[in-house]
């Protein structure tokens, strides 16, 4: 039965549920998440990047379907890029096609299930799913050629020698230092929030030019570099992602610290840190991130009186961690709040109130004291609402 012999009642309103899944964020998490799951490999990249990615091709596939047509050059450019990044980033074709094929099971899932429940007719269903199998296959060759000619390009050049190489470094696999790393040299291991191809080649000029020689290049799908120098925080663009770069150390060592600027990368991202920052200096994030169950009991202890549901007692547990950051100090607080400095003053002590208990110790426990309090703190802030 072809779309066009149905009741055009019935194919305007299949045709309104596509177009409204066009923007529907939920069905782009959830698709998201699907291909995530299926591919490790995939999962390991930044999910911004999974998700933009899935976004195009949404798209570019519903409005190649409302159009009645093939493929658009839009949904065709979106399968290039996905399978050109892909290949730069290191997935192999295998796992971007089982992250692919994940996404698009869930879409017709999601397509069969909530067209029937609108009443839409089964045989239009059929001939749709037909049809969205069609266009889905053209994508998926295009992203596989992409893929592929961009693995042949990158496997002619040096330069994709060095980055694997950096790869086997930063992973600890035996591997002789290829040029220009000098295995008698500490090196700076920096690792940043970048995954996006482009972007990374804008800001490795700025890693590795000039005095701050070394090499960079996508490694586990973000840019990481090893640097005998680290650039200078005024020489790197307003509004640069997150960067995190851990202190010297010969090439032996740089893959133990790679791991853990990875670790404190990850925890450092939900506070919305940007530019370079030091390993060192996200010591606690790192750590207390580590252990997400012994911060919520934490909270559970020391915040019980509070509710995640009571945008007063929000702005009292922000109100705190704002004191503890700014060393215990009103006027910094006040200033960082945009409030008065009494009402600082009001707010820790209504938390002192509700709690009973001192937000800052004057025993010989205050420097864990004052830990505990901001790491609960953190982690009563992270709780939904509905925790309460």
């Amino acid at each position: 039965m072809e779309v066009d012999e149905v009741d055009p009642e019935e194919a305007a309103g299949f045709l309104a549920l596509l177009r409204e899944w066009a923007g529907d964020p939920e069905l782009l998490e959830a698709t998201v998440k699907a291909a995530r799951e299926r591919s490790p490999q995939v999962a390991e990249l930044p999910e911004e990047e999974t998700r933009r990615h899935t976004r195009a091709l949404i798209e570019g596939a519903i409005e190649a379907l409302t159009g009645g047509g093939e493929p658009g050059e839009r949904a065709l450019r979106a399968a290039e890029r996905l399978g050109s990044d892909r290949a730069r980033q290191g997935v192999p074709v295998a796992a971007l096609l089982d992250g692919f094929q994940a996404g698009r099971s869930h879409v017709m899932r999601v397509l069969i299930d909530h067209g029937l429940a609108r009443g839409i007719p089964a045989e239009l269903l059929l001939e749709s799913v037909t049809r969205i199998d069609a266009i889905t296959t053209a994508l998926v060759h295009r992203m596989v050629h992409a893929h592929r000619v961009t693995e042949l390009e990158l496997a002619r050049t040096t330069r994709e020698g060095r980055v694997q190489a950096l790869r086997q470094l930063l992973h600890g696999e035996p591997v002789e230092p290829p040029a220009p790393l000098d295995g008698s040299v500490p090196y700076h291991c920096v690792v940043s929030d970048i995954s996006d191809p482009r972007a990374a080649q804008r800001l490795e000029p700025m890693l590795v030019g000039g005095p701050a020689s070394g090499l960079s290049g996508l490694v586990d799908g973000r840019l990481a570099a090893l640097v005998t120098r680290l650039p200078a925080p005024c020489a790197l663009p307003e509004g640069t992602p997150l960067l995190v770069a851990a202190p010297a150390a010969p090439l032996s060592e740089v893959a133990e610290l790679y791991r853990l600027a990875r670790r404190a990368l990850r925890a450092a991202l939900p506070h919305g840190l940007h530019g370079l920052r030091h390993l060192t200096e996200l010591a606690l994030t790192t750590a207390t991130a580590a252990e997400p169950v012994l911060g919520r009991l934490l909270a559970g202890e020391l915040l019980v009186a509070l509710s995640p549901a009571d945008a007063f007692h929000r702005e009292l547990a922000e109100t705190a961690l704002a004191y503890l950051d700014h060393g215990a100090r009103i006027e910094p607080t006040a200033a960082a709040l945009h409030v008065h400095p009494n009402t600082v003053k009001y707010r820790l002590r209504r938390l002192h109130a509700l709690t009973g208990r001192p937000l800052v110790s004057e025993t010989g426990d205050a420097v864990a004291h004052a830990a505990h309090w901001w790491w609960a703190l953190h982690a009563w802030l992270r709780l939904p609402p509905s925790a309460s």
